[in-house]
């Protein structure tokens, strides 16, 4: 127990008999051992936030701000020590890992600016005769404590998406990290703490997943916000009752590309989207349509750019593909890309595995029913298929259960805005691919893609209830 990491409720550190290992998915070393929360702990932290909530909530907008502030410049300060904690814990290739604590930290440095401008309104209510004295003035109040349960594959900033658009708006959180990447979360915990919020606005909890549910079900707690797969988004979306529950879930994005498209930088953007942190994002391309009359020379040009991918150690600058996860994992999409073999497929580029690693791979002659075109791979495969016409490639990205994002290439703006009507996705990206996310923007899918939307100002607005005040503002002696 001397050696095992603690975990934070409130604005105490706490150790206890249980602790897990946290794995280096690259060589299979451990990292560290980190305490675990049971039943008991699960019940204070959330009795914590539930403290903390009047104070925070009435606080103002610029203490909050100056914490959010403080949390940035903090971030900043340490942001190799995070970079190299979430290569450790999650694999993720340096150049990836020191990108997303620099989105992190503008995610934080977003939500100070959001914290200041929380919007209302002023409403007339003198519409009909006999309301001429009446006004309305609707302002948006923080709804309560938030659950925040997160994935393994960006440990730091969708952690931020969760924790720093629920401080700037007056919401304490408890945060579920993922079972294999705690360690960064406990890093930015030790941050918040020096923040001067109210104690109880920020705990974490690693936790086994009883322990989770039993957080779901607590009326106590007001918001589920969840990041991770659809199947247990929708499970646990069941489970939690009159809490809103907001999810961020799965995706097998897909992209167009036209004949009038720039088709070295449709191939280029698409390695990009497809390989980078080894397809684990929910974003990651995985179907590629491409119109029949220009689908060899895209080929051609993907595969050119596919071979130059490096695959190895996360801690060198030049590698793209680092581990999955675990080797389970990468054993998952080994048997996935041989199933799709097995069913009629044609491996192009890649295929092969070894231990956690999995070669950037590039199949063809897929049929929608091959798990690696309906479901999500999670991992560094992307198909690549024909069309004759555009309405065509349309139907076929819409044949899926997931809307999240999806690409199109062309530099016909009937079509892009065809593509933008018709496609059943939260966002559609224009000569992009869908793996692009702007922290800032509305970021969120439709059908088992998820419910609600992110990006820190559009979070704010999830986690916080309009309410009206109806003002009769009628003069001194006034009848």
């Amino acid at each position: 127990m001397g050696s095992a990491r603690p975990f934070l409720i409130g604005h105490q550190w706490r150790h206890t008999e249980t602790a897990a290992p946290v794995r280096n998915p690259f060589d299979g070393s451990t990292v560290a051992e980190v305490c675990q929360a049971g039943p008991a702990e699960a019940d204070e932290a959330v009795s914590a936030a539930v403290a903390a909530f009047p104070s925070l909530r009435r606080s103002p907008a610029h203490v909050r701000a100056a914490a959010l502030e403080k949390i940035v410049a903090t971030l900043t300060a340490r942001r190799e020590e995070l970079a190299r904690t979430i290569v450790a814990e999650a694999g993720k290739p340096i150049s990836d890992a020191r990108r997303e604590v620099s989105r992190g930290i503008a995610t934080f440095a977003l939500a100070a600016e959001e914290a200041t401008r929380i919007p209302g309104e002023v409403i007339p209510l003198d519409l009909t005769p006999g309301t001429e004295s009446y006004l309305g003035v609707l302002r948006r109040f923080p709804i309560g404590p938030v659950l925040g349960i997160t994935p393994f594959n960006f440990p730091l900033n969708l952690v931020a998406h969760k924790v720093a658009p629920s401080l700037a708006c007056g919401n304490p959180i408890v945060l579920k990290p993922a079972p294999q990447t705690p360690l960064t979360s406990l890093l930015l915990g030790e941050i918040v703490l020096e923040a001067g919020l109210p104690p109880g606005s920020f705990s974490v909890l690693p936790c086994d997943n009883t322990v989770a549910e039993r957080l779901v079900v607590d009326p106590r707690l007001k918001i589920l916000s969840f990041t991770g797969s659809a199947a247990v988004g929708w499970m646990l979306k069941a489970k939690c009752g009159k809490k809103r529950a907001l999810l961020e879930l799965g995706g097998n994005a897909a992209v167009i590309v036209e004949p009038d498209a720039d088709l070295e930088v449709a191939a280029q953007r698409c390695v990009a989207g497809g390989f980078a942190y080894a397809g684990q994002t929910c974003i990651s391309v995985q179907r590629i349509q491409v119109q029949e009359s220009v689908y060899d020379r895209f080929v051609a040009a993907l595969l050119a750019r596919v071979a130059a991918v490096t695959v190895g150690d996360p801690g060198e600058d030049a590698t793209v593909i680092g581990p999955l996860i675990d080797e389970a994992a990468a054993r998952r999409v080994e048997a996935w890309i041989k199933e799709a073999v097995a069913q009629g497929a044609r491996v192009l580029a890649g295929g092969a595995r070894r231990g956690s690693l999995v070669e950037a791979t590039v199949l063809a002659d897929v049929s929608p029913a091959m798990k690696v075109s309906c479901c999500e791979v999670f991992g560094p495969v992307v198909t690549v298929s024909r069309y004759k016409r555009f309405e065509d490639a349309v139907a076929a990205v819409n044949n899926s259960d997931f809307g999240l994002q999806a690409g199109v290439f062309t530099r016909d703006v009937d079509r892009i805005f065809t593509a933008y009507r018709d496609l059943d996705v939260g966002a559609v990206l224009a000569n992009e691919v869908p793996t692009f996310r702007a922290d800032h923007m509305p970021y969120g899918g439709v059908k088992d893609s998820g419910l609600g939307r992110e990006g820190v100002r559009y979070a704010i607005e999830e986690m916080t209830e309009p309410k009206l005040l109806v003002l009769n503002l009628r003069g001194p002696g006034a009848a």
